[in-house]
């Protein structure tokens, strides 16, 4: 047991907040059943062979879904998707996440997101448990490029804003509490 007191919760997510990531969403498919949520844990992990990683907490509903299936897609949201990446991070029923949403199927039958910048198909290669959290690492069997753009990021907590010449804003800096 350390004799240094715990970090604080709060200092420590207004840390994170200052690390600016991307917005993804994972989606899988089995059963009849598609399952997806917005994510920013997502990094690549190797060249050989191609992988990446997701970060899920254990009892969010895509889960059972990508663990059944053995795949899982990744689409890699553009700036103008911050609808999608708020429906996909609600706690609503996973048909009802879906409903509306352009998507097409990949080769594992995972749903691809529609004008996402990239969407990478997955196999899982290993699920390890990591506090209240699962990492999933895919081998990437299939990428397909989306549009060129300014991708969805991030930071302070808030969505970066694409500007008309496609420049992209970080949201400003909240005052101190």
């Amino acid at each position: 047991m350390s004799d240094r007191p715990p970090v604080d919760r709060g200092a420590f997510r207004d840390a994170m907040s200052r690390w600016a990531t991307g917005v993804s969403v994972v989606t899988a498919h089995a059963d009849g059943t598609d399952a997806g949520l917005t994510v920013n844990a997502f990094l690549s992990v190797a060249l050989d062979p191609p992988s990446v990683l997701v970060a899920l907490t254990q009892d969010v509903d895509t889960l059972p879904v990508l663990e059944k299936s053995g795949a899982f897609a990744v689409s890699v949201l553009a700036a103008g998707q911050r609808p999608v990446s708020d429906r996909f991070a609600q706690a609503i029923p996973t048909a009802e996440k879906f409903r509306g949403i352009p998507v097409h199927r990949g080769s594992t039958g995972a749903p691809l997101l529609d004008g996402a910048l990239a969407s990478l198909e997955c196999r899982v290669a290993r699920i390890f448990p990591v506090y209240d959290h699962r990492f999933v690492i895919g081998e990437v069997e299939r990428i397909e490029r989306g549009p060129d753009g300014a991708p969805l990021l991030f930071f302070r907590s808030g969505y970066a804003v694409e500007g008309p010449d496609g420049t992209v804003r970080l949201p400003a800096p909240r005052p101190p509490r």
